[in-house]
C-alpha cells in the first residue's frame, strides 16, 4: 500500500499524463481517482487510511492506551460484552497478582491494567475512527445499565464518548467528510 506522498504523487502524475493528450482535470479529480484506484470510496478516506511516510527512518506504527482497572469482571463486561473487544492477552506474574491485558477490536488495542503504576484512573483515550454512527447503533441496541453514550457534532468530527467503570474515558471520533 502507498504512502499519503506516494498517492498524491500519483495523481500529480495522472494529471500531467492527462494533460499531455490535451484532457485537463483539476487536482481534486486527479486525487478522486487515485483514491479509486487504491479501492477507497473517495479521497477523504484515503487520506485517513493511508500511511504518511517515515522521515529519516523514523516510524511511528501504534499508540496503545494503557487504562487501570480495578476489577476484571467489570472491565471484561465493560470492554468485551459492551464494547465488543476481544481478549487478545493477559498476564499476571503470579496468580494472585494484579491482571495485565489486552483488549481489541477492528484495528484497536487498548490494554488494561490493575497494577498501580501502569496508568491513573480518569484517564482519557482519543480515537479516530470509521464508522461512529454505526458503532453508536450498536452500543444503543445493548441498553447497557451504566451508560448510554451519544454523538456530538465538534469542529473536527463527529464523537461519542464512553465511560468505563472505572473513570476512564474514551473519545470515539470520526473526522468530517
Amino acid at each position: 500500500m502507498p504512502t499519503i506522498d506516494q498517492a498524491k504523487g500519483m495523481a500529480k502524475r495522472l494529471r500531467s499524463a492527462l494533460a499531455a493528450r490535451s484532457i485537463d482535470i483539476p487536482h481534486a479529480v486527479s486525487l478522486e481517482l487515485v483514491a479509486a484506484e487504491l479501492g477507497h470510496r473517495d479521497w477523504n478516506m484515503a487520506a485517513v487510511k493511508l500511511q504518511p511516510a517515515a522521515t529519516n527512518g523514523i516510524a511511528f506504527q501504534q499508540a496503545i492506551p494503557i487504562l487501570r482497572i480495578f476489577d476484571v469482571a467489570k472491565a471484561r463486561e465493560f470492554y468485551c460484552d459492551f464494547l465488543g473487544f476481544a481478549v487478545t492477552m493477559e498476564q499476571r506474574h503470579e496468580p494472585d497478582l494484579p491482571l495485565y491485558m489486552a483488549v481489541a477490536r477492528a484495528g484497536l488495542e487498548l490494554h488494561l491494567s490493575e497494577h498501580h503504576g501502569d496508568a491513573s484512573p480518569g484517564s482519557t483515550a482519543f480515537v479516530w475512527m470509521v464508522g461512529v454512527r454505526e458503532f453508536h447503533t450498536e452500543l444503543s441496541a445493548k441498553r447497557y445499565g451504566y451508560g448510554r453514550p451519544g454523538i456530538n457534532r465538534q469542529p473536527w468530527g463527529d464523537q461519542m464518548e464512553v465511560h468505563d467503570p472505572f473513570g476512564n474515558r474514551i473519545r470515539f471520533c470520526q473526522k468530517h467528510s
